[in-house]
């Protein structure tokens, strides 16, 4: 996955010692890597996306669950939320192999756009198919859905009491010895800095964030974030700098912070309202960034300043 991943439990009767168990996570690690990863040709994914447009492939039960909460985001979001957003990144030059960022003219986002948009990949049975010239990428949501996973796992093993991240997603459950909460800080949205905006503790549920304060170039004293719209072929461009998502399943949580951000402050928040999400809004104001939580955010959050 190009990442790294922390695991920390508290020991249950019969449960393996930390070998074994790295072992066998880590098989599961393989598995999936070889299933959806786009750093590999040989992966499942990357012979889909090697076919042509109209064609299908058999896939395995991961990837048929990672497009199918896909193609849930992606109507929530009106089309905000694509797995098939690549050609766009790379022509900003998020995806570049030569590192170089630029603001591409109008021309050349209409020709990436060409071979974008998740409406034309759909599912029948255990196929995935294509009617345009599409590459899926699922890392939005990947990395949340093996969280989801590992925890599975854990949980099987009679372990109930971890703190589980995945290259940023984190889940945990229970408590650390000593009966002490796992209590994880919420970084605060700054550029030259990492600050703890808050301390949330977790039982149960996962925490994901999604910002542009990370990826992102400028220019001409304009920001772009890496978080482009699939619609409109230009990052999104508002003041919601950073949205946290807190829900029972990391994959819900990490697609749901990326859809509320890139619907932005008005929009994500009657989405997120609407369908009551723990969600915490940051927006920048100035050089200021203002904290704004859903009425169940506030009820799951115990802070600390």
């Amino acid at each position: 996955m190009g990442s790294t991943y922390s695991i920390k439990w508290v020991a249950a009767d019969g449960s393996p010692g930390p070998e074994k168990l790295q072992a066998s996570l880590e098989n599961q690690f393989d598995e999936f890597d070889a299933e959806v990863s786009t750093w590999r040709d040989d992966s499942d994914l990357a012979r889909f996306n090697a076919l042509l447009a109209g064609a299908c492939q058999s896939m395995p039960q991961s990837i048929l669950d990672l497009v199918g909460f896909a193609q849930r985001l992606n109507r929530d979001s009106e089309g905000g939320f694509d797995v098939t957003v690549g050609p766009l990144l790379e022509v900003w030059g998020f995806q570049r192999g030569d590192g170089m960022q630029v603001v591409p003219v109008q021309a050349e986002i209409d020709k990436a756009l060409q071979n974008v948009g998740q409406q034309h990949l759909r599912i029948e049975k255990d196929q995935l198919c294509k009617d345009n010239d599409l590459k899926v990428d699922l890392s939005s949501i990947a990395a949340g859905y093996m969280v989801d996973r590992v925890a599975e796992h854990l949980l099987s093993l009679g372990i109930k009491d971890y703190m589980v991240e995945i290259t940023g997603e984190l889940k945990a459950a229970g408590v650390k010895p000593g009966e002490n909460p796992w209590r994880i800080a919420i970084e605060e949205p700054r550029d030259d800095e990492r600050t703890a905006s808050l301390i949330v503790e977790l039982d149960g549920y996962a925490v994901s964030t999604s910002g542009d304060y990370r990826n992102y170039f400028e220019y001409e004293g304009q920001r772009y974030s890496h978080t482009v719209n699939p619609r409109s072929g230009w990052p999104v461009m508002h003041n919601l700098t950073a949205v946290t998502v807190m829900d029972p399943s990391a994959m819900v949580a990490d697609g749901l912070s990326t859809v509320l951000l890139i619907l932005g402050p008005e929009k994500g928040w009657e989405y997120a309202q609407e369908n009551n999400v723990a969600a915490l809004f940051v927006l920048r104001e100035g050089a200021e960034f203002v904290s704004r939580p859903t009425p169940l955010f506030e009820a799951l959050v115990k802070s600390e300043e």
